[in-house]
């Protein structure tokens, strides 16, 4: 099939604009903590110079300061941004696959973006579903600087896949991945806020511009353990998938090449994650650096794995 060359360029142009638009987003997400903090610490000073009860320890009445909502539309404007963002980021892709007739993680640098699609949705569903706004910047950061390493280091122009991944289980493995490893990308960022907040409760003293805006540490542990546990039976399905494809494809089911191997030591680290909280029940900060660990072998497989090794998986990009 001919490569419809338009549509690439839209495709293209479509990635690059959403790119900008996350970093908007990020950059309204960070206005939002920052001017937040200064709101709180405004309040704090005015209630104690008056004689009154410090915030923290005044009970909540449901009543909206308005002097919070500088932050508030900032806050919001960053969602509508990243939701934005999220439909050109979609539209990249999908331009994409119609320019070349086919799934649109044919190479490295669409990969990485469908991963990064997936963890901004991963993103705006938690959002609907717990108070962790304060969040945004955060998760943004990582998948903008995935996203622009892809778009340029990575970067491969719209053509026809290798003959080795002309197979139905370049949708069935490959999408398991996509959402697997973007789910933990999430995942991880809500482990290492975990850190950076138990540290803050601990000693308010530390990281105290940061901790002060981030949500409770018991809320930031459900956080990463819920969609880890989403994430690892998708993660657990992709890489059988790929072994049975690796089967039909080469002869073998595994044969230990770089990609594969990182992708093993990744899934062993997020179950032993999982196991340790159910069985030995480890909570808190252990259990946040075994998530923390499984993040950067995620983010290593994502990205350096291609541009360090030579194996079978080198087709799909830089290697």
């Amino acid at each position: 099939m001919s490569i419809n060359s338009t549509l690439s360029q839209y495709s293209d142009l479509s990635y690059t604009t959403a790119i900008a638009i996350y970093v908007f987003a990020m950059l309204l997400h960070a206005a939002e903590n920052a001017f937040g903090r200064r709101a709180v610490q405004r309040e704090q000073k005015a209630l104690v110079a008056a004689g009154g009860v410090p915030l923290a320890e005044q009970p909540s009445r449901g009543v909206v300061d308005t002097g919070r909502a500088l932050p508030e539309r900032l806050g919001r404007m960053g969602v509508s941004l990243t939701v934005l963002g999220a439909a050109l980021h979609f539209a990249s892709l999908a331009l994409r696959g119609l320019a070349t007739g086919r799934v649109p993680w044919g190479n490295m640098y669409e990969y990485i973006s469908a991963v990064c699609l997936g963890a901004v949705i991963a993103w705006l569903v938690m959002l609907r579903r717990h108070s962790v706004r304060q969040l945004g910047a955060f998760v943004l950061l990582p998948l903008v600087v995935l996203m622009f390493l892809a778009g340029t280091v990575l970067y491969a122009q719209a053509g026809p896949v290798v003959p080795a991944l002309k197979s139905y289980w370049l949708v069935i493995h490959v999408s398991a991945m996509v959402i697997s490893s973007g789910v933990v990308l999430v995942a991880g960022v809500a482990s290492l806020l975990y850190l950076v907040k138990a540290r803050h409760e601990a000693n308010p003293s530390t990281f105290a511009k940061l901790g002060s805006r981030l949500p409770a540490a018991d809320a930031l542990d459900r956080l990463a353990y819920r969609t880890t546990v989403f994430a690892l039976p998708l993660m657990t399905f992709g890489i059988m998938a790929g072994a049975i494809w690796a089967e039909a494809a080469w002869g073998r089911y595994w044969g230990w090449d770089p990609k594969e191997t990182v992708a093993l030591v990744s899934w062993v680290i997020y179950a032993a994650y999982l196991h340790s909280r159910a069985t030995a029940g480890w909570r808190g900060n252990r259990a946040a650096w075994v998530n923390v660990v499984g993040f950067a072998a995620t983010v290593f497989n994502l990205f350096f794995v291609n541009l360090v090794t030579t194996g079978l998986h080198s087709y799909a990009g830089v290697g």
